[in-house]
C-alpha cells in the first residue's frame, strides 16, 4: 500500500454499523462495537461500505483512522470530513443517528447458523488438441462470485472456510474493467487478444480474450419496462437484506425518466402487486411503495415470478428494455423450489422476450445455486449486493450494462492449431461449457452482453515445444498433420456468434490469432487478469494451481497501477487480508 493519510471518518460509512432502511433517513446503532476487521482498519481501502456482521469497530476507533490508501481515493464511497457527527452521507441519502429496530422474537435475524448453498464446480483439465481441437462456451457477465467472496473475506473467512463452489473464476475476472478495444463498424463488441507467459505454470502460455461493448448514456437509452420482483419473506428481515434492497432500488428509481414504466411485485407466502406500470418520473410514488415493505412469512418465489413476467408482458415496450429485476436471498421454500424446476420455469418465461436480472442479498442462508440457475436460464445476469456501494456500482454506474442488452446468445468457439498448440485449459466457465455442435445451433441458449459490459476469458495454452505432457487418445483415421495457418503463425482461430436482442438468427465474427499477440513484457491488463485468476485457483484449491501462491499474486499486482482504480486497489487489499487470515 502507499503513503499514509489521516482522515476523520465515522465508521458507519467505512464499516457496517449502518442499517440502511428505506430510501430516506436510516438508522444506525452507534454502540455496536464488534472487533475491527482482521488485518486492521488502517489497511483497508474505502471501496465497499460493507454491512457484514464482523466488520464493526470499537467506539474509540470511530474517531480517527490512520488510513493507508491513494490520493483522491473513493470520494463517493466515504465521507472524508464532516461538520457534524450527527449526520453521515452515503451517496445522496442522509443517515441519521438512532437505534436499530429489534427483530421480533423467533425471526431469522440474529440466529447463528449457516445454510448457504452453492453448486458444485467440476474443473476441466487439459484437453489435447489432437483429440479435441475445439473449445466452446457461452459468455458470462455475472459478477456475483467476486462480491460474495469479498464479503466472506471481509467477514474473516479463511481459505479452509470458503466454499469451493462459491469461487467462479470467470465472475471474478468479469468484475473488473480492462482497456479492451472498442467495437468497430456494426459489430456490438470489440475484441482484444493478448498472450504471455503463464505466471503459475512455467510450461504454459496464458491467452487473454477480451470483449467490450460500447457504453451508453442511460438517459438516451430505449424506454425501460421494469418489474421489481422483491422477496419480502421472513428471511429477508436482517439489515443486509430488505433494508439494503430498499436503498438499492431507490438508487435505480432516481435514474428513471418519464418514458420508463415501473411495476413492483412482492412475494412471501403469496405474491402481491404493489405497483402497476407507473411512470418512471413519479419517483415519490415508487419510493413510497419501496419504503412500505416489511419482511415476514415463507417464500413462494415461483408464484412471484409468474406474476412478474405477466406484468412485464402486459406493459411490454416494443424496441425497449423489458426486464424483471429479482432481488432475493434465493431461499425459496414454498412451491417450486428445486434447481431443475426453477430452470424449467425460467426457460419457459424467457421466450416472452423479457430479460432477467437477479440481485442476491444477505448472508447466512443465501442460495447462490438457485439464483445462478435463474440468471443462466432466463436471459439474465446475476450480481450479489453486499453493500450500498455495490448497489451503486450495479444499478447506477453500470446501469446500461445491467439493463440494456446489446447482444444475446453470445457464444465463443476456439479452434487450436496443432502445429503450435498441443493442449489447453479454459479457466472458469465450467457452468457455461457448450458442445462443439451447439455453436452453430441458434436454438441453443447462451449468455447476454449489455451496454458497457466486458467479458474476459483466460486459457492456459501448452505449446508443442512445452515439456508438459498432455494425455491423448491415438486415433486411427484422423489426419495428424498440421499445416493450415502455419504460414502466418496462427496459433488459433477465434469465432464469436451472437444475435441482436430482437432477432432469432445469429451472426458470426471470426478472428485469427497469431504469434504476434505474444508479449514478453506483460501489459497491466494481462498482469491483473492473471493475478485474479491465480488468486481464484488458490482460493478454490484447484488441482491445477501448480506454482500459484499469494506471493506470486502480490508480485503480479505490483506491475499494475491499482491506485487509479478503486476496485483493483480493494482486490489487492483482499489478497493481503486473506493471506494473513489463512497463515
Amino acid at each position: 500500500m502507499k503513503k499514509k493519510k489521516t482522515m476523520l471518518l465515522l465508521t458507519s460509512v467505512l464499516m457496517t454499523g449502518v442499517s440502511l432502511y428505506g430510501c430516506g433517513n436510516a438508522s444506525y446503532n452507534k454502540s455496536a462495537s464488534d472487533s475491527a476487521v482482521s488485518g486492521g482498519a488502517a489497511e483497508r481501502p474505502i471501496v465497499n461500505d460493507n454491512i457484514s456482521s464482523n466488520n464493526r469497530v470499537t467506539e474509540a476507533e470511530q474517531e480517527v483512522f490512520d488510513l493507508d490508501y491513494n490520493d483522491g481515493f473513493a470520494t463517493d464511497r466515504a465521507v472524508a470530513s464532516s461538520d457534524s457527527a450527527d449526520t453521515l452521507f452515503a451517496g445522496d441519502f442522509a443517515i441519521d443517528e438512532g437505534e436499530m429496530p429489534v427483530p421480533a422474537e423467533g425471526s431469522f435475524a440474529g440466529e447463528d447458523f449457516n445454510t448457504e448453498e452453492y453448486s458444485a464446480i467440476e474443473e476441466k483439465g487439459y484437453s489435447s488438441v489432437a483429440n479435441t481441437p475445439l473449445s466452446t462456451f457461452s459468455v458470462d457477465v455475472d459478477t456475483a462470485s467476486y462480491s460474495n467472496l469479498r464479503r466472506m473475506i471481509e467477514d474473516g473467512y479463511t481459505l479452509d472456510e470458503i466454499p469451493q463452489g462459491a469461487v467462479r473464476i470467470e465472475e471474478m475476472l468479469n468484475y473488473f474493467s480492462y482497456d479492451y478495444n472498442l467495437p468497430k463498424g456494426t459489430e456490438p463488441f470489440g475484441v482484444t487478444t493478448i498472450m504471455g507467459d503463464c505466471p503459475w505454470n512455467a510450461d504454459a502460455k496464458l491467452l487473454q480474450i477480451g470483449l467490450k461493448t460500447q457504453e451508453i448514456d442511460f438517459s438516451e437509452a430505449p424506454a425501460s419496462n421494469l418489474v421489481f420482483l422483491l422477496d419480502v419473506s421472513g428471511s429477508m428481515y436482517t439489515e443486509d437484506k430488505l433494508p439494503l434492497l430498499q436503498k438499492s432500488f431507490c438508487l435505480l428509481t432516481e435514474e428513471l425518466t418519464q418514458k420508463d414504466r415501473v411495476s413492483i411485485v412482492t412475494y412471501a407466502g403469496n405474491d402481491e402487486v404493489v405497483l402497476k406500470g407507473v411512470d418512471g418520473s413519479k419517483k415519490s410514488e415508487i419510493t413510497n411503495a419501496l419504503n412500505s415493505l416489511t419482511a415476514s412469512g415463507s417464500t413462494n418465489g415461483a408464484k412471484g415470478i409468474e406474476t412478474a413476467y405477466a406484468l412485464a408482458e402486459n406493459y411490454f415496450i416494443e424496441g425497449g428494455n423489458n426486464r424483471v429485476i429479482l432481488a432475493t436471498d434465493g431461499d425459496l421454500n414454498v412451491g417450486t423450489t428445486s434447481e431443475s424446476e426453477l430452470q424449467a420455469l425460467i426457460t419457459d418465461k424467457k421466450e416472452s422476450g423479457v430479460f432477467l436480472s437477479v440481485l442476491g442479498f444477505g448472508t447466512g442462508n443465501i442460495k447462490d445455486n438457485k439464483m445462478e440457475t435463474l440468471a443462466d436460464y432466463g436471459n439474465g445476469n446475476y450480481a450479489y449486493i453486499d453493500s450500498f456501494s455495490e448497489a451503486k456500482k450495479v444499478l447506477v454506474e453500470e446501469m446500461g450494462a445491467t439493463l440494456v442488452t446489446v447482444a444475446k446468445d453470445v457464444k465463443i468457439q476456439i479452434e487450436f492449431n496443432p502445429a503450435y498448440v498441443k493442449g489447453y485449459r479454459l479457466l472458469g466457465y465450467e457452468n457455461r461449457a457448450l458442445a462443439a455442435e451447439d455453436f452453430d445451433d441458434d436454438k441453443k441458449d447462451a449468455g447476454e452482453i449489455g451496454a458497457g459490459h466486458m467479458v474476459t476469458a483466460l486459457y492456459e495454452i501448452i505449446p508443442v515445444t512445452s515439456a508438459q505432457e498432455i494425455d491423448q487418445t491415438d486415433l486411427k483415421y484422423q489426419d495428424k498433420k498440421a499445416s493450415a495457418g502455419t504460414e502466418n503463425g496462427e496459433w488459433l482461430n477465434l469465432k464469436i456468434r451472437y444475435k441482436e436482442p430482437d432477432k432469432d438468427e445469429s451472426k458470426l465474427c471470426e478472428y485469427p490469432v497469431t504469434e504476434e499477440v505474444y508479449q514478453k513484457e506483460p501489459t497491466q491488463d494481462f498482469s491483473f487478469a492473471a493475478a485474479v485468476a491465480e488468486f481464484g485457483l488458490i482460493v478454490r484449491d484447484s488441482q491445477y494451481k501448480k506454482d500459484a501462491s499469494f506471493e506470486n499474486v502480490r508480485a503480479l499486482l505490483k506491475l499494475v497501477d491499482t491506485e487509479s482504480d478503486d476496485y483493483k486497489d480493494e482486490f489487492a487489499y483482499l489478497v493481503k487480508k486473506l493471506q494473513k487470515a489463512s497463515q
